[in-house]
C-alpha cells in the first residue's frame, strides 16, 4: 500500500503543475491592464487661466464628470453697462447626462457667483463645506432655485463618491474666508490635488491650521498632478498671517474718540472677527454698512463663525444714539467701487452715514490692479471732507488671502507631483509660478501652461493638451444673460466715445419723393443749439443724396439709407474729425 501511494505521488503532483499552467490568469491580466491605461483623465477649464475670477474646471474620465467651483469675474473698464461675467458652459450643457457633480472649494465671488446661472441651465447637485454652503443658499433663494437644487454639506477630512470613477477628498485648507479647502480628486488614472485659493497661515483666526499631515501623506502615496493658485507667485517670501492684522486695530482703536469706520472685503470673516475683537475690547458698538456685508456677517453669525456678544451689533438707523467714540462702522467699498456704500459716503451721497472731520476711516484692503485710481479718488474725497485715513500706504492694515512663493514651495515640497499645472491667475503669474516649481526640481517637461477651453488628457504613462472645447465669457447686463455680444460692446463704445445722429426723413411710398424733413436729432455729439450751422449743413448733404438716389432711379430704402450715411460718415469727419454713429430713419406715408 505505502510503496504504491509513493508511486502515485509524483504522477499527482505533475498533473497539478500541468493544471497550473494551462490557466490563462496572466494574459488576461495583460490584457486588462492595457485596456486601463488606454483610458485618461480629461482637465478642462473653462474659466480662471489668464485672468482673475471665474474659476470654473472640468475633470472627465470616460462617461463621468465632475466640475470644480463656478464663478465670476467683474467687468472690465470698456465693459460699459456690464454686472457681472460669467463662464461660457455650453460643454456641461451639451454634456449634462455625464455630470455627477458640482465640487466647490470655498465661498468667494469668483468660485460661486456663476452657480445660480449654471443651475437656471442643468440641474446638477451641489458638494459644499458648511460656510460655502450657507453662501451658496443666500443666492439660490435669491434666484428662486433653492427648492429645485439639491445642495450637500461636507465637512473637512471627508471624502465622497461622485459616480464609479471619482472620489474627492476634501482637506482643510486656509484662506480669507473660513471654510476653504484644497480637493484630493481620486480616479483610475491617478490623483490630482486641486489647492483651491490658499496661503499657509501657522496662526489663523480660527485655529484650523491647514492638514499639512493629509497632504503630505497624499504625496507620499502620489499624487498624478498638482493644481495650485498662482495669484502671488510673483512675491517673494511668505504672506503674513491674518492674526497680524489685529495688533495693528487694537493699536489704531486704542485712545481713539473718533467715529471708526473700516471698509473691508465682505468676504473676509476672519478680518470681520478681528474687527469685532477691537471693537469688544474698547467698548464700541458696530453698525453694518452695505447689502453684500449684512448678508455676510449674518449668514457667518447665524452658522457661528463670528463670535460676539449678542448686543454688539445695532441697526444703522441707531447710530445717532451713540457718541462716536461708542461707535464701529464697517462698510464695503474697499475698491472704490462707484455704487459702494464708502464711495456713497466719500461723495455725501449716503442715506445714513455722514462723514466728519471726527471720522477716523479705515481702508482694511489693498486695490484689485485697475481698481487704484478708484480708491485713490475715494481717499482724496475723505481728506477733503476732513476725516483722517488709514490705508495700506501707511498701516499693515490689510494682508492677502494667497499665498507667496515660500507657501507654494511648500505645498510643492509635500505633494511631490509628478506633473505641475499652474492655476487661477493671469499668463504672467502662470509663468512665476512654473519658474517656482522648476526650482522645486519639477521638469520643465512636466509642467503644463493650459488656457480656456484647451483639453488635457493625463495619466501616468504621459500628459498632452489635445483638442478644444468652446468656452469664453457671457455678459450679465441687469436680467440679460448672454444678450450683450461683442457687437453691442462694440455699438456701446461707439456710442460713449463718439455720440449718435438720427435723421429723420417722410417720404412718399408710390414717388419716391420727399415730403418732410430731413430732421436731424442728436445725442452725445454736438450741442445743436451752438452748432446750428453744421446741422443746416448735414440736412443739406442728407438732400443732395436723397436727390441723387431719386436721378437714378433709386429706390430700395435700404440703398437709400446705405448711401446716405456713408456721404453723410464722410462728410461729418471731414468737418469735426469725429466719427458719430449714424441712423437714418425713413417713413412712409
Amino acid at each position: 500500500m505505502t510503496e504504491e501511494k509513493t508511486q502515485n505521488k509524483p504522477k499527482r503532483n505533475y498533473e497539478k503543475r500541468e493544471m497550473t499552467t494551462r490557466k490563462p490568469r496572466k494574459p488576461y491580466q495583460k490584457k486588462n491592464q492595457n485596456i486601463f491605461k488606454a483610458s485618461k483623465l480629461k482637465i478642462i477649464p473653462l474659466g480662471g487661466l489668464h485672468e482673475v475670477g471665474k474659476n470654473i474646471t472640468v475633470f472627465e474620465y470616460e462617461n463621468e464628470i465632475i466640475v470644480i467651483d463656478c464663478g465670476i469675474s467683474f467687468p472690465e473698464d470698456d465693459m460699459l453697462g456690464i454686472d457681472l461675467v460669467i463662464p461660457d458652459t455650453t460643454y456641461l450643457e451639451k454634456n449634462v447626462d455625464k455630470i455627477k457633480g458640482l465640487v466647490i472649494t470655498h465661498g468667494h465671488e469668483d468660485h460661486i457667483g456663476s452657480i445660480p446661472y449654471l443651475l437656471k441651465k442643468i440641474n446638477i447637485p451641489i458638494y459644499a463645506t458648511k460656510l460655502t454652503a450657507g453662501l451658496i443658499r443666500n443666492k439660490l433663494e435669491e434666484h428662486k432655485l433653492l427648492r429645485s437644487t439639491k445642495l450637500n454639506e461636507v465637512v473637512q477630512g471627508q471624502t465622497i463618491s461622485l459616480g464609479k470613477y471619482f472620489k474627492v477628498e476634501f482637506i482643510r485648507s486656509s484662506h480669507s474666508i473660513p471654510d476653504s479647502v484644497m480637493l484630493a480628486i481620486n480616479t483610475p488614472a491617478g490623483t490630482v490635488l486641486h489647492t483651491g485659493d490658499f496661503k499657509v497661515d501657522y496662526t489663523p483666526i480660527d485655529g484650523k491650521t491647514m492638514d499639512f499631515g493629509r497632504i503630505a501623506e497624499i504625496g507620499n502615496q502620489g499624487v498624478l498632478a498638482l493644481m495650485s493658485d498662482s495669484t502671488n507667485s510673483e512675491r517673494k517670501g511668505f504672506t503674513m498671517s491674518e492674526s497680524s492684522i489685529g495688533e495693528v486695530f487694537d493699536k489704531l482703536f486704542l485712545h481713539c474718540t473718533k467715529r471708526i469706520v473700516v471698509a473691508t472685503f465682505a468676504s473676509n470673516v476672519h478680518r470681520v472677527q478681528q474687527i469685532v475683537n477691537s471693537a469688544v475690547k474698547y467698548n464700541r458698538k458696530i453698525a453694518i454698512c452695505g447689502r453684500s456685508m449684512i448678508n455676510m456677517i449674518e449668514t457667518a453669525k447665524e452658522l457661528g463663525y463670528i463670535e460676539c456678544p449678542d448686543n454688539i451689533f445695532i441697526d444703522i438707523d441707531m447710530i445717532s444714539k451713540y457718541t462716536d467714540e461708542q461707535l464701529v462702522i464697517i462698510t464695503t467699498g474697499s475698491q472704490g467701487e462707484p455704487m459702494s456704500a464708502l464711495t456713497r459716503m466719500a461723495a455725501g451721497d449716503h442715506r445714513k452715514v455722514k462723514i466728519t472731520p471726527n471720522d477716523l476711516v479705515i481702508i482694511s484692503a489693498t486695490p484689485i490692479p485697475g481698481n487704484e485710481k478708484f480708491v485713490s479718488k475715494v481717499i482724496d474725497d475723505l481728506m477733503q471732507i476732513g476725516a483722517e485715513v488709514v490705508y495700506s500706504s501707511l498701516e499693515t492694515i490689510h494682508v492677502s488671502g494667497h499665498a507667496c512663493q515660500e507657501e507654494q514651495k511648500l505645498i510643492l515640497a509635500l505633494s511631490k507631483p509628478k506633473y505641475f499645472i499652474p492655476v487661477h491667475g493671469e499668463y504672467r503669474q502662470l509663468i512665476a509660478h512654473s519658474e517656482t516649481a522648476q526650482s522645486m526640481g519639477i521638469s520643465k517637461d512636466n509642467i503644463i501652461m493650459m488656457s480656456n477651453g484647451r483639453v488635457l488628457e493625463i495619466n501616468e504613462e504621459g500628459a498632452a493638451l489635445t483638442t478644444s472645447v468652446q468656452s469664453g465669457r457671457v455678459l450679465v447686463d441687469g436680467l440679460g444673460v448672454g444678450d450683450v455680444g461683442s457687437i453691442v460692446l462694440r455699438d456701446r463704445q461707439h456710442l460713449s466715445q463718439d455720440g449718435l445722429i438720427v435723421i429723420v426723413l417722410t417720404m412718399d411710398s408710390s414717388t419716391g419723393e420727399v415730403i418732410a424733413g430731413p430732421d436731424v436729432i442728436s445725442r452725445g455729439f454736438v450741442y445743436v443749439r451752438e452748432s446750428e450751422n453744421l446741422m443746416d449743413d448735414v440736412k443739406s448733404v442728407v438732400r443732395h443724396e436723397i436727390k441723387k438716389c431719386e436721378e437714378r432711379g433709386i429706390t430700395d430704402w435700404a440703398t437709400i439709407k446705405s448711401a446716405t450715411r456713408e456721404n453723410l460718415r464722410d462728410y461729418i469727419f471731414m468737418k469735426t474729425k469725429r466719427n458719430p454713429m449714424i441712423i437714418p430713419i425713413i417713413m412712409e406715408v
